[in-house]
């Protein structure tokens, strides 16, 4: 055992790991020999028990082939195929990083877990601008709803139900995600590309109007906002000195102060002066409230 495993140690650093290409760097992953039972199990627990940094390199190099296997079964969404494959090696790092050599399973079988994770969140992250999966039931709709569909073009009430039914979900998510799968990415500044015969854009910004500019909201929110200033002044000065100077250094200053900085100002217990506050927050809301009611 040990000296199979010296042997594994050793030999990596003659190994073809540089690729200039795609087809290079997977000649050069199974190229790489794969380790039995035996060498796993060594390596994995030289690891967890003595953090061998070297160790931890082989179970990932021995395994790269496996990652390129899944992440070919992730080619029909318009990504590099390199992009995935680099992902999917993120998620067996991490598993090696997590793996327990006496549960009594080998690594392929728990590292298959985390690398599909890693890809998964790499296609929802980049296979559009506005992302299309949100809710756990949308992401597993994302990744099976092309493998249900029998035919091509939309699914019918029937072919629906069945699927909503085989992945445990609702029809409503699945006419959904469907829906969401079959549209396209629109440039939101209008272009040649986006005219139709008349001339007109189908664009975004041709139909979404930028409030943001307008005159009338602009002096509205002014006001507005002068409005509020103007009552929070009005309610603080109808305060007693003590509650307004609470209510100052408690919530309008730089720094707040504590309820025990206040107690030992004005000689009273912390208790008493977080009475105080919440019976000068309540004339102040009632103070407002009435501004509101007036205007």
């Amino acid at each position: 055992m040990e000296a199979n495993t010296a042997l594994v140690s050793t030999d990596y650093n003659r190994l073809p790991l540089r690729a200039g290409s795609e087809d290079q760097y997977i000649q050069a992953v199974n190229a790489i020999p794969a380790l039995d039972v035996d060498e796993e199990q060594a390596l994995a627990i030289r690891y967890r028990d003595q953090e061998d940094l070297e160790a931890a390199r082989w179970l990932v190099l021995s395994n790269l082939r496996f990652v390129v296997h899944v992440a070919r079964g992730y080619s029909g969404y318009g990504l590099q195929l390199a992009d995935i494959i680099q992902e999917g090696n993120i998620g067996l790092m991490k598993a090696v990083k997590r793996f327990d050599p006496d549960v009594g399973v080998r690594l392929v079988s728990f590292a298959v877990h985390w690398i599909r994770a890693e890809i998964h969140e790499y296609i929802l992250r980049n296979w559009r601008i506005v992302k299309v999966a949100t809710t756990k039931a949308q992401r597993k709709l994302f990744f099976n709803l092309r493998g249900s569909k029998k035919r091509l073009g939309w699914l019918n009430r029937q072919e629906v139900e069945a699927v909503a039914a085989d992945l445990g979900v609702k029809p409503e998510t699945v006419l959904e995600m469907e829906s969401r799968l079959s549209g396209q990415d629109v440039g939101f500044d209008p272009g040649p590309e986006t005219e139709d015969e008349e001339g007109s854009t189908r664009a975004p910004a041709a139909y979404l109007t930028d409030q943001s500019v307008d005159p009338a909201r602009e002096v509205e929110s002014e006001d507005w906002a002068d409005w509020q200033d103007q009552a929070l002044r009005e309610a603080l000065d109808s305060l007693d000195p003590r509650s307004r100077d609470i209510l100052k250094r408690r919530w309008l200053g730089d720094s707040k102060d504590t309820l025990h900085a206040l107690a030992a100002d004005y000689g009273v217990s912390a208790e008493r002066i977080r009475q105080l506050e919440k019976s000068a927050l309540g004339k102040l809301r009632e103070g407002l409230g009435a501004g509101v009611l007036e205007a």
